[in-house]
């Protein structure tokens, strides 16, 4: 399977396309925003396509072409504004998801944010609501297609080294959980077809990825 990581150049996108290159039924193309980011990518045996994700669909449907499943792990990052939060987290989402309708992609996985449900909306600050609310549309716009989607929402981010170990569920108590972990949980995803049609919480935990996953 032949997998487009969009935002590759992230934290968890590092991770992943790094996974997805030692597995055995994988491999990456990376998705990223400038020249000077290729070699990384390069260096670890993945394809690579310069595209910035306020460019047009037709530019990113170029891009998912003979992929057979995408996964958005892009972000504008907390130092953007709420400009960045729409362009990116909310229409950047979905003209992936319409990119991988028209380039025939039919997996697809989002990674959103931990809770995106409207009570989420309203009870988030004015900082991170905008953010919150993208999340929630993008979300809405991908369950309203015909793609087998997946929509992970991971607890709080930490830099931490992986433990392998999570909790996951439609619903769990809110808590941390290493980037290196969440990159494993898409990659059991990817693995694992029960995941399609459901979204769940994740964070850190007692139980195996894998185990976790196949509960799902």
């Amino acid at each position: 399977m032949k997998v487009l990581v969009v935002g590759a150049n992230g934290q968890i996108g590092k991770h992943l396309v790094s996974f997805i290159q030692e597995h055995d039924s994988l491999e990456a193309k990376a998705m990223i925003r400038k020249q000077d980011q290729v070699s990384f990518f390069e260096n670890l045996g993945a394809e690579t396509a310069v595209v910035d994700l306020e460019d047009d669909i037709e530019t990113i449907a170029k891009a998912a072409e003979g992929v057979d499943a995408a996964v958005f792990t892009a972000g504008s990052g907390p130092s953007t504004g709420k400009d960045k939060t729409i362009l990116i987290d909310l229409d950047g989402a979905v003209k992936t998801i319409e990119a991988a309708k028209a380039a025939g992609v039919k997996r697809f996985i989002m990674i959103s944010s931990f809770d995106t449900r409207r009570e989420a909306i309203q009870s988030a600050n004015s900082s991170f609501a905008p953010y919150v609310a993208a999340k929630h549309y993008a979300d809405e716009w991908l369950k309203r297609t015909d793609l087998d989607y997946t929509i992970i929402h991971p607890g709080m981010l930490t830099n931490d080294q992986g433990t392998g170990q999570v909790s996951a569920a439609v619903e769990v108590e809110r808590g941390e959980i290493p980037r290196e972990d969440v990159a494993s949980v898409i990659v059991a995803s990817l693995e694992n077809n029960q995941t399609i049609g459901k979204e769940f919480q994740v964070v850190g935990g007692t139980t195996s990825i894998k185990e976790a996953i196949d509960s799902i």
